[in-house]
């Protein structure tokens, strides 16, 4: 009997191994993701997580997408639904529509900001309770599906807007824009920052707000680029840092940013560990590969958002997360 359970308990670690596995491509990541480090499952039994966000009451949020829902993960009570119609206004969403809420962030006050592609708007919702409208719509039309956002300390709001929530995507007869653009929020204005990406989708700044990095999530373009940012906030000199186009799995989608200016990119085959100018340090392979990440607890744990589950990992370099008061000091040049 003790024979028969130590082999199953070996199998076990055996398949958990290849579900998660770090991959080491440089010996800087030592420095970032520990050897010890592993990716676990705090929660399970949805349909499509997305945009997590970590509220400094100490809980999780995230979008369960065709669900239409925003839950919440607290440590000690588990999963639960806080708020339905979070992304589109109608009970039931088209089957397999990406139209529930997407990306969220906390702004300097940390009030909760939705993309919400269904409803092709970016809201922000009050501590009464009100949603206010951010954005709808550029040059007199509306929006596709904003996808993902993020601030600036100024108080400047990025966001992408990709045609994924629409029912034929950039055939879709209600599609009004002719670009998948990355805008700027800024004094109620809503400006077009950047237009030369197909499927613009996660978004994060350098730890001196001095770089804005967008992934491109096409699956013809796996690419990841890096745009400087001028004191008005237009951004410039748009290059691509990493193209992972010939590799198999899921396009690019959320990332984010630690205090050392090191990069975390959701894409093919799982989490890409990038150093400020792309050069890959490692990757954590994952099944199934996450969606988007954020980071929480004491700063130092990254929360991923992967399919029908949630995953945390801790990492050695505490990470950048709303809300957002001033750059920081370390470099990413």
């Amino acid at each position: 009997m003790r024979a028969r359970f130590v082999s199953r308990l070996r199998g076990l670690r055996k398949r958990l191994k290849r579900r998660h596995r770090i991959e080491r491509h440089d010996a800087r990541l030592d420095g970032v993701i520990g050897r010890r480090a592993r990716v676990r499952t705090v929660a399970t039994g949805f349909a499509f997580t997305e945009g997590p966000v970590w509220l400094p009451q100490g809980h999780l949020l995230f979008g369960d997408l065709p669900n239409n829902v925003i839950r919440k993960w607290d440590p000690q009570a588990g999963a639960s639904v806080v708020r339905t119609r979070s992304g589109y206004a109608d009970a039931d969403i088209p089957p397999g529509k990406a139209m529930g809420s997407n990306g969220m962030t906390l702004d300097d006050q940390s009030r909760l900001t939705i993309c919400e592609p269904g409803n092709r708007r970016v809201t922000r919702i009050d501590d009464d309770g009100t949603v206010v409208v951010l954005a709808d719509g550029y040059d007199g039309k509306r929006l596709n599906s904003p996808n993902d956002l993020v601030f600036r300390s100024d108080g400047s709001l990025y966001f992408t807007d990709p045609p994924h929530g629409l029912m034929n995507e950039d055939d879709d007869p209600t599609k009004e824009l002719d670009v998948n653009g990355v805008y700027l929020v800024a004094g109620g204005e809503v400006r077009l920052v950047a237009s030369d990406m197909t499927r613009p989708n996660g978004l994060a700044f350098s730890p001196d707000e001095r770089h804005l990095y967008v992934s491109n999530s096409d699956r013809d373009a796996k690419i990841w680029k890096k745009y400087d940012v001028a004191p008005d906030g237009t951004l410039g000199n748009g290059r691509v840092v990493l193209d992972l186009t010939a590799n198999s799995g899921q396009a690019p989608d959320g990332m984010k940013v630690d205090r050392d200016g090191n990069l975390y990119c959701t894409g093919p085959g799982g989490l890409w560990i990038l150093d400020p100018e792309g050069a890959v340090l490692g990757r954590i392979k994952m099944r199934p590969e996450p969606s988007n990440c954020a980071w929480g607890d004491d700063g130092a744990t990254l929360y991923l958002t992967c399919v029908d589950r949630v995953c945390r990992i801790t990492t050695k370099v505490p990470g950048i997360r709303p809300p957002l008061t001033a750059p920081t000091a370390a470099s990413t040049e």
